[in-house]
């Protein structure tokens, strides 16, 4: 073989490596937890994106759920500071403020605390709830407190993932690791349809038990905390607190009054409602919100 043959068939070869080098997946990026405070799962590949600018809001801006938000900041703190703390459900009424006090006591407790390490909130997705032992099994070994956070957690018809969600939480042969809580908000106080349940009372060979095994889930969370549409009076209580954070500068009995209005219009109140009116309260005064 002559040279300028070997060296075409080098190039060939370079060639071919390249483009099998490209097809290959991109190695998993190493997981820093002192990197951020807070971080989103990405389950596939396997790896722990962080979070440069959260979005919450300040707990004290956050009203009309003060004993749901003074028992889930006592859980939190203690479980900061290394004590024993349960799994948490936040359920109930849409828009009043469940993900965002999740997000808020987080937050607050590591103003609060006094320790080199602060607590971490990872949050997952729904639909990685599968991976959750995975997840789990990187965490157990770090030496920071950390918050598994999944926002709008609920389980539709043939969906056997809530199995790995109960054997992660309780159950599993190594259980929980100590390191690690896990707060969910949904919408559904047992995380399953009705209907679901309904069905497996009816069909089933031994009713109780098939019930039974479908809220079995929820027992899992130690601490269930309601969330209950707000009266008119709280309603105004939020935008009256939104208004003066922001420094929103309109008449009180204007704003009252538009602010009704906007809940009328929208047929509901909740603290979604209410921020929503003061975005718009905000674009139509020129005034920029506070980060």
């Amino acid at each position: 073989m002559t040279d300028s043959s070997i060296d075409t068939l080098n190039k060939k070869l370079d060639r071919l490596i390249e483009a099998v080098g490209r097809l290959a997946p991109p190695p998993v990026p190493e997981t820093d937890l002192g990197e951020a405070d807070c971080f989103v799962w990405q389950a596939d590949p396997g790896y722990l994106e962080p979070v440069r600018k959260v979005n919450r809001v300040d707990i004290g801006l956050i009203r009309g759920v003060d004993r749901v938000r003074d028992i889930l900041v006592d859980n939190t703190e203690r479980f900061a500071a290394g004590f024993a703390a349960n799994n948490v459900l936040l359920w109930g009424a849409r828009g009043m403020g469940k993900s965002s006090l999740v997000k808020a006591v987080h937050a607050e407790i590591n103003v609060r605390a006094k320790s080199d390490l602060p607590l971490k909130l990872i949050e997952i997705h729904r639909e990685d709830i599968d991976t959750l032992p995975k997840l789990m099994g990187l965490l157990k070994a770090a030496p920071f407190r950390v918050i598994l956070f999944c926002d709008d957690l609920s389980f539709d018809h043939d969906d056997t993932s809530y199995k790995s969600l109960k054997a992660a939480l309780e159950g599993g042969v190594e259980g929980r690791p100590a390191n690690v809580i896990f707060y969910a908000t949904s919408n559904r106080r047992h995380l399953l349809p009705r209907d679901m349940i309904d069905n497996e009372r009816s069909t089933a060979i031994n009713p109780s038990e098939a019930v039974e095994e479908k809220v079995s889930l929820s027992d899992r969370f130690g601490l269930w905390l309601g969330f209950h549409k707000c009266s008119q009076d709280e309603y105004l209580e939020m935008i009256n607190g939104y208004a003066s954070h922001h420094g929103l500068d309109i008449d009180p009995e204007q704003l009252r009054a538009e602010a009704l209005e906007w809940a009328t219009t929208r047929g509901s109140r909740s603290g979604r409602v209410a921020w929503q009116f003061t975005q718009d309260l905000a674009g139509r005064l020129g005034k920029p919100l506070k980060d």
